[in-house]
């Protein structure tokens, strides 16, 4: 890497700290009105945005069904994009809000004040989508950020960027706010994440490779999760229609997504009337199933499970199964290979319900629903940074009052400490 992509980096990064002070007491009304301007601006673009799509997809046409699928824009995909900004804006802003106020013997009032974090730092892969959903949301919560994406969609982020920094000058919120990093070498990870000095925190969004290189060069603090191995149980008392339709949802609507199921237990009391017609209707959806012993004694013709299976994020349409002996044992298998994004429980046992939310500690834990509405617009939060699987931070989808913290404020009339 050049002497010059550095000072270009370590001046982008420079200039989202400058601007920053800024942004943290830019008040709601400018914010809202720049935030539906710059969905507007996207709508407008639509043709510009698909071209640039089109562009990256005919540079990549190496890449998996799973990335391609996260890589493709299309007219629907954009309209969501810029709803997603909508959303946003009508959230109500967290900045400046004072909570827990409580008054002291000597009179003095304490509360807690939410404010932005300051200068974040995001790297993700593949989905341009990711870039709109961050740059509201860190316009919303007073955050400047420093972006990188994948080398696979440079030209769709890059025209994403410029859309909204230059929508957000023409609206009263300073350009510099958004700082897009257009060089893919490998390199500017390490550069990003060595750059404490501008960069307060740094969330990566992406595959393990990644994750790992974030984690080992950075001097900021790191706000991440890993893979998304997520688990569908369905416990003996399940309705079985229930758990058929649950199951086959969190596979397939959308396989690439790391809320989606890797894995499905399932208990010896229910698996002889549930898994004939499950895995029936995976197949015909398309997925390979990956059966353990029992699965395969069950319903024979399926692949054998390997003990790799069980710590496989397969992104795609493959799923193993496996039969449990009872809710024991398949918390045990979660405890194991869970990976702290989201798990579910397919039950009409109240008591079993609550044993499998008190125990499981993943970042999203679900009764009787799919895992896939683990999501910032599914959530209510208009979109997401990334989903946090911390255990120092808050957890789950990162919106906007996440991505703010709290100080301290004091009012007092004179007191002093004696």
């Amino acid at each position: 890497m050049t002497q010059d992509i550095f000072l270009e980096i370590k001046k982008q990064s420079r200039a989202a700290r400058t601007v920053s002070l800024v942004l943290s007491v830019l008040n709601s009304q400018i914010k809202n009105a720049a935030l539906c301007a710059m969905a507007q601006a996207i709508e407008e673009s639509t043709d510009e945005i698909l071209a640039a799509n089109t562009r990256d997809l005919a540079l990549h046409r190496d890449l998996s069904p799973a990335m391609t699928r996260r890589l493709t824009m299309s007219r629907e995909s954009i309209g969501r994009m810029a709803d997603g900004l909508r959303t946003v804006a009508a959230l109500a802003d967290p900045v400046g809000a004072i909570e827990r106020m409580t008054k002291r013997p000597n009179g003095l009032l304490i509360g807690r004040m939410r404010i932005p974090i300051g200068v974040i730092g995001v790297i993700f892969e593949s989905r341009p989508n990711v870039i709109v959903d961050i740059a509201g949301i860190m316009l919303k919560s007073g955050n400047a950020c420093v972006l990188r994406g994948g080398k696979e969609a440079v030209h769709t982020n890059s025209i994403l960027a410029r859309i909204m920094r230059e929508t957000a000058g023409e609206n009263g919120v300073p350009p510099d706010y958004l700082q897009f990093i257009e060089h893919t070498d490998h390199e500017v990870v390490r550069l990003l994440c060595e750059n404490d000095e501008d960069i307060d925190l740094m969330i990566p969004r992406g595959g393990s490779a990644l994750m790992e290189a974030v984690h080992r060069h950075a001097r900021m603090p790191v706000l991440a999760h890993n893979k998304g191995i997520c688990h569908v149980y369905i416990e003996k008392s399940a309705d079985r229609e229930r758990a058929i339709r649950i199951a086959v949802n969190a596979k397939v609507s959308n396989p690439s997504a790391c809320n989606s199921a890797e894995t499905i237990l399932i208990d010896e009391a229910a698996a002889p009337a549930i898994l004939p017609r499950l895995i029936a209707e995976l197949q015909k959806q398309g997925v390979e199933v990956r059966g353990c012993e029992k699965t395969r004694a069950i319903v024979s013709g399926i692949t054998a499970a390997t003990a790799g299976d069980w710590t496989t994020e397969y992104l795609d349409f493959i799923i193993s199964i496996k039969v449990v002996r009872d809710i024991n044992e398949a918390l045990s298998h979660i405890k194991q290979y869970a990976t702290g994004v989201s798990e579910a429980i397919i039950t009409e046992d109240y008591a079993r319900a609550w044993q499998f939310l008190r125990t499981v500690a993943s970042a999203a834990v679900y009764v009787n629903a799919s895992t896939r509405f683990t999501d910032g617009a599914e959530f209510g939060l208009g979109a997401e940074v990334g989903i946090s699987t911390a255990r120092t931070y808050d957890r789950g989808p990162m919106g906007v009052e996440e991505l703010t913290v709290t100080k301290y404020v004091i009012f007092g009339e004179g007191q002093i400490r004696q």
